[in-house]
């Protein structure tokens, strides 16, 4: 027993020193800057400036109460989650139950709709400046093909959000493969019981296929609302938060004022408010989760 402890005790300390570098890494490069950003959230500290006092929650009661670019901001990011997490859900959804069939070369069509997902988010936005331009864009052209005025998109503030979550389901294919590997760990037996109990397509999906797979689709709904929250790439490289803010994103804002304004203090508090809305918004989702999520370890 004696021996068999010290082993323990041996493999133990071999295992901290080996995972050690990341442990260090972690510490330096994550929890410390956390933690840094929380105290900054209370100071005025400006990048390339001295002096950096103390000042509460005025940063705080600055964005919620004075800066309009703060709630325009986040009414864009709002926006834009609540239109392009369901829908893209939904779309790979359509498509992990079309690739899930036994077909000749489906292997193939699987990996051609995942490709898109793993793009560059740099080259990606230049691809979709040029299928955007208004004059002389591959949409555009499309659309005058049948006889319809295609709008001005990106340099548009009415078209520039809803071009945006067009342009989210090219990234659809990584939801797509999750949902697909949920959909193979349907037991086949719950079809057949299904069929001998008359249910149709409809029936099936309803009653079977959706409440097995209705923890992926949680899990996809949480990654794709957090993910949504933090969008900024293809902002930042497309349009700059034009045309007139109306693709001025939480994260973009937030970028502009730690990074062009300076404002170090400021830009943390907001990273801080970020945090809290996608905390509540994430445990909000958890609690409405009893209604609706399948469980089958737990039978509900």
């Amino acid at each position: 027993m004696e021996r068999k402890s010290r082993l323990a005790q041996r493999e133990a300390k071999y295992g901290y020193l080996f995972i050690s570098p990341w442990l260090l890494g972690f510490l330096m490069f994550v929890i410390i800057p956390i933690i840094a950003s929380l105290y900054l959230s209370f100071t005025n500290y400006e990048l390339f400036k001295p002096g950096t006092s103390w000042i509460g929650f005025k940063n705080y009661i600055e964005l919620l109460t004075q800066d309009r670019l703060f709630w325009l901001s986040l009414y864009n990011t709002v926006y834009y989650t609540v239109f392009s997490v369901p829908l893209g859900i939904g779309v790979a959804l359509i498509l992990a139950l079309l690739l899930n069939r036994k077909l000749y070369g489906v292997t193939i069509y699987r990996t051609i709709f995942y490709l898109p997902s793993v793009t560059s988010g740099v080259a990606l936005s230049l691809l979709w400046v040029w299928l955007f331009n208004p004059t002389y864009g591959l949409i555009n052209v499309l659309l005058g093909k049948i006889g319809i005025q295609g709008p001005g998109w990106i340099s548009d503030p009415k078209w520039a959000k809803p071009a945006f979550i067009l342009m989210s389901l090219w990234g659809v294919g990584g939801t797509m493969v999750i949902l697909l590997a949920g959909l193979q760990g349907v037991p086949e037996q719950l079809y057949e019981a299904a069929e001998l109990d008359g249910a149709n397509w409809w029936q099936k999906f309803r009653h079977v296929t959706f409440p097995m797979i209705s923890p992926v689709i949680f899990f996809n709904l949480i990654m794709g609302i957090i993910g949504a929250f933090q969008y900024f790439t293809q902002a930042y490289v497309m349009t700059g938060g034009g045309p007139v803010d109306s693709t001025l994103f939480y994260v973009l804002y937030l970028f502009r004022q730690g990074f062009l304004l300076l404002r170090m203090g400021y830009a943390s508090a907001m990273a801080w408010l970020l945090f809290i809305i996608i905390l509540l918004l994430t445990i909000i989702q958890f609690k409405l989760a009893s209604y609706w999520v399948y469980y089958e370890a737990e039978g509900r």
